[in-house]
């Protein structure tokens, strides 16, 4: 924590209040007219095979820092989350028509692979200097479709600390007209494909029953009621895409955090969840062998550590500082585990009081400062509302105006 302190303290405290000024924003995107601000909290209590970590998460949701935070310290009592990944690959396709033998061109493209792989590395600049590139070249045919016949090439490369959209789409650019002539088909899309399933990340975890409760039946209880709400998300498409969300609750905030691409993760996950045919959960629930609660999750994320936004949002920087990690793949580690966390901190509420009764007094907050209420005034507002068990904005309103007379 004290490096990341470091420096300039007016500076810091700059990037703290917003962050990104117009200018800066106006180079980012087009037809800039200001800054939308979002709240950036820490997370604490993270163990990560072994390694303590705060948790930056922009995010405007009440209950997610505090729910990932308790969800954490739970799983420290099991020694904390274990992860691993992929290494940092990326897709590319080259969407190929009008070929007039599929089979003769499939093997034509295959027999070329090794000359394919070079000639993308020619565009790999920094990323193949740094010991990524192509690593594997795959064809194959859909028969039919609503444009008839067409070849998929796929282009895998190893993108290292990179997200990777530039290098990939720079790389099956740059080979098309080759694919073009060996096929003798029409190249028309060369692109990535956000469903990075060679870029997967995965988290698992312990909590044992005593930390859940001390009374062992209702701990068993606890737990029964967590693996039984898995159970159903695994099962459900309905319950499968409110469970995924909770998940996403922690994963986009950390995402957004180090200025990543939230969009593309969240597209990434869904399809691997419905990669089987039907929408599942991302997380597995169970009970392990000696009565304590076991989850485990995995699914797609391509982040980077530079490049993009990371590397030019001044709060996205600050947030990879405050993180410490060293590589894409060490983020994409951290963010898995926070994903399980969050996901963990809603079944467990579900499976229990229910979602309200924890969510519904921090989200209080919003309805004080919605209804009016100074800073001053919102933890009285939130107070007597939470008492009152009357967690409404008209309630809000009228409290205000209430409290208002009181102190003029």
């Amino acid at each position: 924590m004290a490096d990341w302190v470091q420096g300039d303290g007016q500076h810091l405290a700059d990037v703290l209040d917003g962050g990104l000024s117009v200018a800066q924003a106006d180079s980012m995107i087009e037809n800039v007219v200001g800054v939308y601000g979002l709240p950036m909290g820490v997370a604490t209590n993270f163990r990560i095979n072994g390694k303590d970590y705060l948790i930056p998460m922009v995010v405007e949701e009440p209950s997610v820092v505090a729910a990932a935070s308790n969800a954490a310290k739970l799983f420290r009592h099991g020694g904390g989350f274990q992860t691993q990944s992929d290494a940092p690959v990326m897709i590319g396709q080259i969407q190929v028509l009008e070929v007039e033998d599929l089979e003769s061109a499939m093997q034509a493209v295959l027999d070329a692979k090794a000359t394919l792989m070079a000639k993308a590395d020619m565009v790999g600049g920094s990323i193949v200097r740094r010991g990524g590139g192509a690593r594997d070249l795959t064809v194959r045919a859909i028969r039919e479709s609503a444009v008839g016949s067409m070849l998929v090439v796929h282009l895998m490369m190893d993108v290292r600390d990179a997200m990777g959209a530039n290098a990939i789409n720079t790389a099956v650019e740059h080979i098309a007209p080759d694919i073009a002539e060996l096929t003798g088909g029409r190249v028309h899309l060369r692109i990535l494909s956000n469903l990075t399933d060679a870029r997967k990340a995965k988290a698992w975890g312990t909590v044992p029953a005593g930390a859940l409760h001390h009374d062992p039946s209702e701990a068993k209880r606890i737990i029964r009621g967590i693996v039984e709400a898995s159970a159903f998300a695994e099962e459900d498409p309905y319950r499968a895409t409110t469970h995924n969300k909770g998940v996403m609750n922690g994963i986009d905030a950390v995402v957004i955090a180090t200025g990543n691409d939230w969009r593309a993760i969240e597209a990434g996950a869904h399809a691997f969840a419905a990669r089987r045919g039907s929408y599942t959960s991302l997380s597995r629930f169970r009970e392990d062998a000696s009565g304590d609660l076991y989850a485990e999750i995995e699914l797609p994320l391509a982040v980077g550590i530079v490049g993009g936004a990371t590397r030019v949002h001044p709060t996205a920087q600050l947030a990879l500082q405050l993180l410490g990690v060293q590589s894409a793949q060490e983020l994409a580690e951290v963010i898995v585990a926070v994903g399980l966390a969050q996901n963990f901190a809603a079944v467990k509420a579900l499976a229990g009081d229910g979602i309200q009764k924890g969510h519904m007094r921090l989200h209080a907050k919003q309805l004080a400062l919605a209804a009016g209420a100074p800073v001053e005034m919102v933890a009285q507002v939130v107070d007597i509302m939470t008492r009152e068990g009357q967690i409404r904005l008209e309630r809000a309103k009228e409290l205000v105006q209430q409290l208002s007379h009181t102190t003029e």
